[in-house]
């Protein structure tokens, strides 16, 4: 399909409200007309994280006019988009629900297209609309609530190298802060602490290095942070500033060494089985740490793969990834009608075994 296309992009899977107009011409860059975020920090900051009903009572408030404001950036109206684009999972069913039953009103009472995402392609592909990376690329996508080696295929092709088995990394940075009481979201708090921390004064443990392939596991890292914090509340009553800068550096450092470590594997990987990535591709919000990105950098100039990361505000969760995997889908004339659910659980490799398990709503990941 060779037409130009523009489409309106609505993510609403955890705390973020977002709208995005997207548009492609063949054989050019796309182009991000509009991209409104609406967070939720302030709603959720005396809670510790996100609490689902009130972040999806936020998206009901909040939808319309962030699509609105989208619109009117983009100077574009409704007659000038060429489909509905959003999130249909995973995510939290209440703000999933509340940004596709919009896009579904939007799409009938309009006549267009509805296209529905996995918001972790929205992630996957980032590259495509960034960079125009072909594929094949290897996919290291690392968020709040995911963690996964892809190999990315084509725009409905994913294949799953590994992943984490308990928390994601993001999760771990958020509950690595609220043990050492500093703010949420976690990975930034924890990045400012850690660069004025020594990164070698606890011996924080490397999980799962010690056995073959890409799985990772960041749950026995966090108990550990318990452990040491717990041990010098003991010892002196307290922690010192210095003492919470040197475990936010170590427990930094012990992540950043395990992806390091995983992304050469999933590279290794791919090369034995005869692919040659176009690039190694990070997304998702823990992309967005600096100290991250530069040991994955490394790895990736170790290998010979040329390395991309996003720009930082299409790292987190944006709707101008989920427009974008909306035009990919549109070119292969992948479109849903308004019978499409809302997923609380969606793994992109359908293919490969739960890495989380599984019960009534399927696999997690």
């Amino acid at each position: 399909m060779t037409r130009t296309l523009t489409i309106l992009g609505i993510e609403s899977s955890c705390d973020d409200t977002a709208a995005a107009i997207v548009c492609h011409r063949p054989g050019e860059p796309a182009e991000i007309l509009s991209s409104e975020v609406v967070g939720q920090t302030a709603l959720h900051a005396d809670f510790g994280g996100v609490v689902p009903e009130i972040a999806a009572r936020a998206h009901v408030e909040r939808l319309d006019g962030c699509v609105e404001r989208a619109l009117a950036v983009a100077d574009i109206g409704l007659d000038g988009i060429d489909a509905v684009a959003v999130t249909a999972g995973p995510g939290l069913i209440g703000g999933v629900l509340s940004g596709l039953m919009l896009a579904k009103g939007l799409a009938r009472s309009r006549g267009l297209p509805l296209i529905a995402v996995n918001h972790l392609a929205g992630h996957a592909l980032t590259p495509r609309l960034t960079h125009g990376t072909p594929f094949p690329y290897l996919m290291l996508l690392v968020s709040g609530g995911h963690c996964q080696f892809l190999l990315v295929q084509g725009a409905d092709q994913f294949r799953r190298l590994g992943g984490t088995i308990d928390d994601a990394p993001g999760e771990a940075f958020d509950k690595v802060a609220k043990l050492l009481g500093l703010p949420q979201p976690g990975g930034p708090a924890v990045e400012a602490e850690a660069a004025v921390g020594d990164p070698k004064r606890f011996a924080f443990p490397r999980p799962l290095l010690d056995r073959p392939g890409c799985d990772l596991s960041f749950s026995g890292l966090k108990t550990a942070v318990l452990r040491a914090r717990d041990t010098l509340v003991a010892a002196q009553g307290g922690l010192t500033r210095q003492d919470r800068r040197d475990i936010c550096a170590g427990f930094q450092a012990a992540v950043a060494d395990v992806l390091a470590e995983k992304t050469r594997r999933a590279l290794a990987m791919v090369a034995d089985v005869g692919l040659h990535p176009s690039a190694l591709a990070v997304a998702g919000g823990v992309a967005a740490n600096t100290a991250i990105r530069a040991l994955l950098e490394t790895v990736s100039a170790q290998a010979g793969v040329p390395f991309l990361a996003p720009p930082l505000h299409l790292c987190t969760d944006n709707a101008a990834m989920i427009a974008w995997a909306g035009i990919e889908r549109f070119r292969l004339g992948l479109f849903d009608d308004a019978t499409v659910s809302a997923r609380p659980r969606w793994p992109l490799d359908t293919t490969a075994p739960a890495l989380l398990g599984s019960g009534k709503r399927g696999a997690k990941a």
